[in-house]
């Protein structure tokens, strides 16, 4: 009997993740949920029901340490993971850090996956034909990558933070792309499109405004998933790797998010904030 694949998605509770969630039980996937709230996720487990096998892992992705016995936690309950989706993000409008010192939407956005991915690379390598897949923006386009600004910048604006964490997000995925393919492990990043969500309905001021007066233009939560859906599933999806996908097809990302210089910088980086806290092997 064939073994069901094995999925972990972060930010599963809610708009495009909770519609991957779903989708991804209907097409047979066993699932891992990795969420702050107890409660939203046990709702969502209950709406999946009994036909897939389905777990909750609490995590708090701005918090280093919360990462790190998530990791912990999935590396001794699973030997092998098939697919990761990077997809939990957020956009804050005023400026605040996380508790290890990081402003905070990078922070989420970036360095609590960049934690998560390497801590579960041997659970990857273990895999079936095994996928990575990290949800982006179109706003990596209006980010600016100062490496000195990165963890505690000078200025905070709410799109320009969040445009930058998404231009962390490709240049993260492409550089794990190459890092990974001598293991038969592919990593893309992708634009879902403006999605009629919750997301960013925490804030307040301008921020909130702009979301609202473009929420009508906006694609619904099942269409903005299924870019991520194709990438996590699909048999032609296999053969991609180190790309970024918008409505299900390649396309070019700015010429910061195609540079392997600024991607090399960045992974250095990541790697300087996650040491106290990366898993023995990892």
């Amino acid at each position: 009997m064939m073994q069901k694949k094995i999925a972990l998605i972060t930010g599963p509770t809610s708009g495009i993740g909770k519609v991957t969630a779903l989708e991804l039980a209907k097409r047979n996937y066993n699932l891992i949920f990795l969420a702050r709230d107890a409660k939203k996720a046990d709702e969502l487990q209950m709406e999946i029901g009994s036909s897939v096998e389905t777990a909750f892992v609490s995590c708090d992705l701005s918090d280093l340490s919360s990462v790190q016995q998530a990791v912990a936690h999935v590396r001794q309950n699973y030997s092998r993971l098939d697919v990761l989706i990077n997809n939990a993000g957020l956009i804050l409008d005023r400026l605040e850090y996380s508790p290890n010192g990081i402003e905070k939407t990078f922070a989420i956005n970036h360095v609590g996956h960049f934690l998560l991915t390497k801590g579960l690379i041997d659970l990857l390598k273990n895999g079936k034909d095994a996928r990575i897949v990290t949800v982006s923006s179109e706003a990596h386009r209006i980010g600016k990558f100062r490496l000195d600004q990165l963890v505690r910048p000078e200025k905070f604006s709410s799109w320009g933070s969040y445009g930058t964490s998404k231009l962390a997000n490709i240049l993260f995925s492409n550089e794990l792309a190459e890092r990974v393919k001598p293991f038969g492990i592919t990593s893309n990043a992708l634009h879902p499109g403006g999605v009629a969500t919750n997301f960013g309905s925490n804030n307040s001021g301008i921020s909130k405004l702009m979301m609202w007066m473009a929420r009508p233009f906006f694609k619904s939560p099942q269409e903005g998933a299924q870019t991520t859906i194709y990438l996590a599933t699909s048999p032609e999806a296999r053969t991609f790797s180190g790309l970024y996908f918008k409505d299900l097809k390649p396309k070019k990302p700015s010429t910061d998010a195609q540079s392997t210089f600024l991607a090399k910088e960045l992974w250095k980086l990541s790697d300087e904030l996650v040491r106290d806290f990366t898993q023995p092997n990892a």
